[in-house]
């Protein structure tokens, strides 16, 4: 939308997710809170929990957005594969944090306590950080551009609250938005000359019945906010 915003992509893993079984959430905590600091979430992808998918999906997300972001796959599990495959994707290994140790002897009473399954959450890749966990203290970690973050929500925005400080925005972007009680065919003319006519404004429109009639929401979104004020006069007077 503007080249002072930075981007950002989301890679949500879990097969718990494709399954049907767990609802994400986690992409609307995390498209708001990166909008609110001028990072705009591009692209988002739900995969399973095997190493080889991981890898590619890292790989290509690294290269191709200025942040990214994982969520699930760092528990004390079998299927807990995330951390192994983005240190593949990186080329290292994974090592034992000291920090994460002592965070994890602390949380749970005494190094007795420490089972495989804590012990296995002790371990990231070499060259990476420690995000905090504030709510079960197991950290997610950075590499790179990525950051690899738990997925039960709260534990994630948790960690991501941790993260945002350490962000570099860029232009916010500003939004308004119309309702209207019409189809969305007889309008769609009109939006796409907006589009053309303002540089830097996109507008979506979404369809919906309501009452058994339809009924749009027209959103103009950009970072000029002269240029959304005057966008947003020419649509209603149009409509």
């Amino acid at each position: 939308m503007n080249q002072n915003t930075k981007t950002a992509g989301l890679i949500i893993i879990g097969n718990e997710i494709l399954s049907g079984r767990t609802q994400d959430t986690n992409t609307k905590t995390i498209a708001l809170r990166l909008g609110e600091i001028g990072v705009q979430l591009t692209e988002v992808r739900v995969i399973p929990d095997i190493i080889e998918t991981i890898i590619e999906n890292v790989k290509y997300f690294s290269s191709n957005f200025d942040y990214v972001f994982t969520t699930g796959g760092i528990g004390p599990t079998h299927d807990d594969k995330t951390a192994e495959a983005v240190a593949k994707a990186f080329g290292t290994d994974l090592y034992q944090h000291p920090d994460a140790l002592s965070v994890l002897i602390d949380h749970y009473g005494g190094a007795e306590h420490m089972n495989d399954g804590r012990i296995k959450m002790t371990y990231v890749p070499h060259g990476s950080t420690l995000i905090d966990n504030p709510v079960s203290r197991a950290p997610g970690f950075k590499i790179d551009n990525v950051h690899v973050m738990a997925g039960v929500p709260k534990i994630m925005e948790g960690m991501l609250l941790n993260v945002i400080p350490t962000l570099d925005g860029g232009d916010i972007i500003k939004s308004k938005q119309l309702i209207i009680n019409k189809p969305e065919s007889e309008v769609a003319s009109i939006l796409q000359s907006l589009e053309d006519e303002f540089d830097g404004l996109d507008v979506g429109s979404y369809p919906r019945y309501k009452d058994g009639k339809p009924e749009v929401t027209i959103i103009l979104r950009g970072v000029d906010e002269d240029i959304l004020g005057e966008a947003f006069e020419k649509l209603e007077a149009l409509i």
